[in-house]
């Protein structure tokens, strides 16, 4: 077969949003409609049903004792984070900023975590107070702790995030193994522990965040052996019994034409095993496992209205009022080496038979602020609204919203 037979890769099918009357639905309501509703484009809509969905999923493949954390960073939206809250086990944020939300929306203290490089003092006090599990990430965050501790008599609830020996192999973004910001290098963590037991701080566990955005079920299971089975060697130097073990998470969603869905079934048997296995090294402690974007992403859309219809030299430009400085992740400046569109729709267009090749671009005057790179689409108009799928996680607050001073976008849940 010559290479210009070869079938050109696409984007996995989009399903999640139904299609009725020509265009696609959120939470029920027509697209058209919940745009006059919001009262502005661009917008982020954030499908509730489809979170809760997602979440029941997991908890039917997955073994009933493990525990299922939301990263919120992936998605920080207050009235979302309060919907989580009720739907999960536990919330992990990132920062003083996070834990307030995760607080304010009715996340128990007690299954909130609290992760980062930089904790500032004054966040640690915050986090102290409100007595979240703190996963400590360098030998400095041990001392503030203790200074905290010793100053006002609060228990200090303490986890150590463990920078591993390994990487999770096919990761896109990888968060351990190797030199890292973030935890600390599993050889130091002996030290880091005795520490811990001499400032007397309430140590809980370990935290083990090999890597994000993951599509390879093989890779997720050999990641999740090894935080494992360095956790349970790390454990014979911990100053407490092991009651928490996060095994972080790394399942990942399809975004880019070829790739396909996590194929969930081999995760969910290896993390069978590995409670079994925690039922007798780790007598009465907790498995976790920390999702963000798997949770959330693909229950969001991003919303932008097509203002001008081009054509320079034969190539077809549709102008949007969204873009890059609402959703960089899209436009391929969010840690993409080499550009790749997100599936894109004309969502109020959908059962059209007039199809085209287009490029939808923003209204900033960057070649950077680009949507959608020559893909076929359903023949657009001014009025019409372009759809970006995947768009639940790392979106809205990922954006430098204030770049060119373009009006911001606004978020729903529906």
């Amino acid at each position: 077969m010559q290479a210009s037979e070869r079938a050109t890769p696409r984007h996995a099918p989009m399903h999640q949003f139904p299609v009725e009357d020509g265009e696609l639905r959120v939470g029920g309501i027509p697209l058209t409609r919940l745009a006059a509703r919001v009262g502005q484009t661009p917008f982020y809509a954030y499908d509730r049903r489809l979170v809760t969905q997602r979440v029941e999923a997991l908890r039917a493949a997955l073994p009933e004792a493990l525990k299922i954390h939301y990263a919120m960073k992936a998605n920080p939206m207050p009235a979302l984070v309060a919907h989580m809250a009720q739907q999960v086990d536990g919330i992990d944020v990132a920062s003083g900023g996070e834990l307030k939300v995760a607080l304010d929306c009715g996340a128990d203290p007690r299954d909130v975590s609290f992760a980062g490089p930089g904790k500032s003092e004054a966040d640690l006090h915050r986090a102290v107070a409100a007595g979240v599990l703190i996963n400590v990430e360098s030998f400095r965050e041990v001392a503030v702790l203790a200074r905290i501790h010793a100053e006002t008599g609060y228990a200090v609830r303490v986890a150590v995030r463990v920078n591993p020996d390994f990487e999770l192999k096919s990761s896109g973004m990888k968060m351990g193994g190797g030199p890292k910001q973030f935890g600390v290098d599993a050889e130091q963590v002996p030290e880091l522990l005795a520490g811990i037991g001499r400032a007397e701080l309430d140590f809980e566990g370990f935290h083990l965040f090999a890597g994000a955005q993951n599509l390879k079920a093989e890779a997720i299971v050999e990641a999740q052996r090894k935080s494992y089975e360095l956790a349970l060697t790390l454990s014979e130097s911990a100053p407490a019994p092991v009651r928490t073990l996060n095994l972080g998470g790394g399942f990942g969603i399809p975004y880019f034409p070829g790739e396909q869905p996590l194929d969930l079934a081999p995760v969910a048997a290896n993390l069978g095993e590995l409670s079994q296995r925690a039922g007798r090294d780790f007598p009465g402690a907790e498995l976790v496992v920390e999702l963000g974007r798997y949770l959330v992403g693909e229950a969001g859309l991003y919303v932008a209205r097509v203002i001008d219809r081009k054509v320079s030299r034969g190539q077809v430009f549709l102008v949007t009022d969204g873009g890059l400085h609402h959703h960089l992740s899209a436009s391929g400046n969010f840690g993409q080496v080499i550009r790749k569109n997100y599936p894109a729709a004309i969502g109020s267009r959908m059962a059209s038979s007039e199809r085209e090749t287009a490029t939808v671009v923003g209204p900033l005057c960057t070649p950077l602020d680009l949507l959608a790179d020559r893909m076929e689409l359903a023949r657009a108009e001014p009025g019409d609204l372009v759809v970006i799928y995947q768009s639940g996680a790392y979106g809205f607050t990922a954006s430098p919203q204030a770049f060119l001073g373009h009006p911001a976008c606004v978020e729903v849940l529906v």
